[in-house]
């Protein structure tokens, strides 16, 4: 720590603490006398809602936003964090959900990056690259020094913002939503990590929608709503239904909606549809009003099937049909003028226009069918937006505000504003509430519900059983490109379903072994 920007407190016991803290943006309170504590080679998990101000309270500590009143301190040494750079001098970093790497660098110069060694004669390129090389094998992370970013998996990315953080001398670690992206075995080596780290003697803050690893994980949790600090307490004294409690003020068992809609006839069917993404013959069919769900294990084709309906991925056998109708679907724009609506998993990437409007984004498939084929009128795409935003309860300053302000849940309002307006008979949904919190999760399962209500035919593909058994009517199972279980939900149980997925990859490795 430089001098300049602590001041020792006598007597810590704890490797961070942050008392009353308190900021305002203009009128509006962020937070409001926030007190947190974390205990030195712990894992304490921040968790609430989209807004209850857990990015802020970390913007503060990382020197980004100055607190209006409150004090930190970091392992006995008062702190005075005008800058980033004085929290990375305190020991603290960040390590953001959106990874901060330089994809066509080395892994090396990611990790020197802005502190290169050098030499008389330039920089010290073989330096950097064994000390690289060195604190990768002091913490078992098999990775390349000299691969460049790009080549890496999106798990290795991640130990390399931890590499990078180490190198920096960090004792306490800033991990925002770090398994949002990972695949489940990414995501189990990641917490061994996370463990290893605590065990010597590193301090994690970890930022997660993910209750399940948050009480599997943590030592301890600090509960935020509405830029308050509402419940801390040790993780062995808190359950999940404890937690949503403390979050939202209401019981998980109220988040799904009872399911009261009448089912019509068949709608939808895709017949036998194969596709050059490892899609193999698969058939089932959806009725007017029902949410039918898709299950399975990461990477067996869940999301090629729904990329294959729409046009993305080639087809290369089978049919989709609407209302008996072959639909002939070689382009996205050919499933949307007949009428299928696709929200991906990634709405950041291949969903969302992100410094755009959210007026934009809503009417931005749907400018021939709104009269805007030659002429944009900017006004008329306001009021459409804003008739939907409202239906939607979409929380924004207004259309105009751009589409990466908005929270996840509400920029998921978004996309469903956007074919809503395509008046889409058929929807599909591919991990809609994936990086959301749970209150926002309860509007979207309330959403669909709506949706199912008026006639929708809708395919639901979640990596999360519960949501599943409290959302959809019947639940498909894929494994390996294809169908191996089309079951209703009323009469089948999480077990069984994991069974269908998983048994053939079981029984294969039992051959192998």
């Amino acid at each position: 720590m430089t001098k300049s920007n602590v001041t020792t407190t006598q007597g810590a016991e704890f490797a961070l603490r942050m008392s009353n803290i308190s900021k305002s943006f203009g009128p509006v309170r962020a937070l409001s006398d926030v007190s947190l504590t974390v205990r030195k080679g712990t894992v304490h998990a921040l968790v609430g809602e989209n807004g209850a101000g857990k990015s802020t309270l970390m913007k503060v500590l990382s020197g980004v936003h100055l607190p209006d009143e409150g004090t930190i301190e970091v392992g006995g040494e008062r702190g005075n964090f005008t800058t980033p750079a004085d929290a990375i001098d305190a020991g603290i970093s960040m390590i953001y959900q959106e990874l901060d790497l330089a994809e066509h660098l080395t892994v090396t110069e990611n990790v020197f990056l802005g502190m290169e060694l050098t030499t008389a004669f330039g920089l010290d390129i073989k330096g950097m690259v064994d000390e690289t090389a060195s604190l990768m094998q002091r913490f078992n992370f098999d990775i390349d020094p000299n691969a460049t970013v790009e080549e890496l998996s999106t798990g290795d990315c991640q130990i390399v913002e931890i590499v990078k953080s180490l190198m920096r001398k960090a004792r306490i670690i800033v991990m925002d939503e770090p398994t949002s992206s990972l695949s489940e075995a990414e995501a189990g080596r990641f917490f061994e990590i996370v463990r290893d780290l605590r065990k010597r003697g590193y301090s994690i803050v970890y930022i997660s929608h993910r209750l399940e690893e948050i009480v599997d994980l943590a030592d301890d949790i600090t509960v935020l709503r509405d830029g308050r600090a509402v419940h801390s307490e040790t993780s062995a004294k808190l359950d999940i239904p404890m937690i949503v409690h403390h979050m939202v003020g209401r019981e998980l068992e109220d988040f799904f909606p009872e399911r009261k809609v009448k089912v019509g006839e068949v709608c939808f069917s895709a017949e036998n549809l194969s596709a050059d993404n490892g899609v193999s013959g698969v058939s089932f069919d959806i009725a007017a009003g029902e949410i039918v769900g898709m299950a399975g294990l990461v990477g067996v084709g869940r999301t090629e099937v729904a990329r294959a309906i729409f046009g993305v991925d080639k087809k290369t056998g089978g049919a989709v049909r609407l209302d008996g109708k072959e639909l002939s679907i070689k382009h996205p724009s050919d499933a949307i003028s007949e009428g299928i609506a696709f929200l991906t998993e990634d709405r950041k990437r291949s969903g969302l226009c992100l410094n755009l409007p959210c007026s934009w984004n809503i009417t931005l498939p749907n400018l021939v069918e709104i009269g805007m084929k030659h002429k944009i009128s900017p006004a008329k795409e306001d009021r459409i937006a804003a008739r939907l935003g409202e239906q939607m309860s979409v929380k924004w300053s207004s259309p105009q505000a751009p589409v990466n302000s908005l929270s996840g849940g509400n920029q998921q309002k978004v996309l469903i504003a956007r074919w809503l307006l395509a008046k889409s008979q058929v929807m599909i949904f591919d991990e809609p509430t994936r990086g959301i919190d749970v209150g926002a999760k309860a509007e979207i399962y309330n959403l669909l519900n709506e949706l199912a209500a008026k006639g929708k035919a809708i395919l639901f593909i979640s990596s999360e059983l519960p949501e599943l058994f409290g959302v959809a009517d019947r639940i498909l199972v894929m494994r390996r490109g294809r169908l191996v279980g089309d079951l209703k939900t009323s009469e089948t149980t999480p077990d069984a379903v994991m069974h269908l997925a998983a048994v053939e990859e079981t029984s294969n490795t039992s051959k192998e072994s």
